[in-house]
């Protein structure tokens, strides 16, 4: 269960890093291709909005991928656990004030990966 747990947190981190390039680097290129319904002359003025929305996708995925350096375990499973909570709640949000989909690829595998720890302890 150990592995899956690592390999779950792993696909979750490096979801969010690609949240954080797709939103400070490709916003205003590829995400014009990904949200058809967002008026394309608003991409260039809300740049730095999804920007700083990428950011704290970054800051996610780096709490995450500092939970592989941990090497005491209940320490490695509290900061785990710490940021598959901020994922599940910015997932949970998504998915009520923007779309459905947030909450499916966002906070589902937080949530999954939660239950597993938990399970674990």
């Amino acid at each position: 269960m150990k592995i899956a747990i690592q390999l779950l947190i792993g696909l979750i981190a490096f979801l969010h890093l690609y949240f954080m390039w797709f939103e400070m680097f490709a916003w205003t290129t590829r995400g014009k291709k990904v949200f058809r319904q967002f008026p394309e002359d608003l991409f260039e003025p809300t740049r730095s909005l999804a920007a700083n929305q990428g950011l704290y996708n970054g800051f996610l995925a780096a709490g995450l991928i500092w939970s592989f350096f941990i090497t005491n375990e209940i320490w490695k499973t509290n900061v785990s656990l710490f940021f598959l909570i901020c994922v599940t709640i910015a997932g949970i949000y998504g998915g009520l004030t923007a779309t459905k989909k947030i909450f499916f690829i966002q906070a589902l595998p937080a949530i999954f990966a939660i239950t597993l720890l938990l399970l674990r302890m």
